[in-house]
């Protein structure tokens, strides 16, 4: 017993406990028949029972091979669902339209996050159970991130609950939240224009200045940033996490305006 809990906490792995919690969150997602999903980190196989009964396939992911062959017997019977023994940072995902669900492990969720935003073929929506501080910092609540405003004009964000430490097993030292990523249909930031909205924000949280104000000096003059301040409705001495997310979209649009880039 004790080896398997340290076996389980080396791979950071917090399975939870009760069925009924997962049916309740499977329950506020948007997971229908028609839906093609992928599980990371499929575990004992908690939640991938929840969705094989709600989804058209389900293909869960598990790179512990104990864990993939005794999910490999207990879903044998089943035709839509399909276990994979690898881990998921090395995995091609076939699939064009797709959804994801899983609770992530807590050591490697930024990784994970990232793949999921930032690796093609993205998935239509993302449902993570997650550490709380770290889905705070990827959705911006309750203040931007340099993370946070460059995935936004691609994906909304919405923590739709929050779980309690006794839901798992073991029981983590951090609080955990259920995640929704959704991917935007149309982005709001043109394709041709991502690479100067990255170097834009990046310039304005990496310029180590006390405030924007200064960071940006050399693209706005103090009347441009006394100007956008008040339309933007934002203090004129504001730090980059003070401003949210439209208020950094507004100041991107206009200096791609002012400065006449055409991608």
């Amino acid at each position: 017993m004790e080896k398997r809990q340290h076996r389980q906490i080396y791979l950071a792995q917090n399975f939870l406990k009760s069925p009924k919690l997962v049916r309740r969150l499977v329950g506020l997602s948007s997971i229908r028949s028609s839906d093609a999903v992928y599980e990371i980190g499929a575990g004992k196989g908690i939640i991938t029972a929840e969705l094989v009964g709600v989804a058209r396939q389900v293909v869960a992911i598990e790179k512990d091979p104990r864990l993939a062959r005794r999910l490999c017997e207990r879903f044998r019977a089943l035709d839509n669902v399909e276990i994979i023994e690898k881990d998921f940072l090395s995995f091609s995902i076939p699939a064009d339209e797709y959804k994801i669900f899983a609770s992530i492990p807590y050591n490697i969720t930024a990784s994970i996050v990232r793949k999921i935003l930032y690796v093609r073929p993205v998935p239509r929506e993302a449902y993570l159970i997650l550490q709380n501080e770290a889905a705070r910092k990827f959705s911006g609540f309750p203040k931007e991130t340099l993370f946070s405003i460059l995935a936004k004009p691609f994906f909304e964000f919405k923590i739709l609950s929050e779980l309690r430490r006794t839901d798992f097993d073991p029981m983590p030292n951090v609080d955990s939240v259920f995640l929704c990523i959704k991917r935007r249909l149309v982005p709001l930031i043109q394709a041709q224009d991502v690479s100067l909205y990255r170097d834009f924000v990046q310039y304005g949280f990496g310029r180590w200045k006390p405030n924007l104000k200064l960071a940006f000096k050399h693209l706005f003059t103090y009347k441009q940033w006394k100007r956008l301040a008040r339309d933007l409705s934002f203090q004129l001495n504001a730090t980059p996490t003070e401003l949210n997310f439209e208020q950094w979209l507004g100041l991107y649009h206009y200096f791609k305006k002012r400065s006449g880039y055409n991608g």
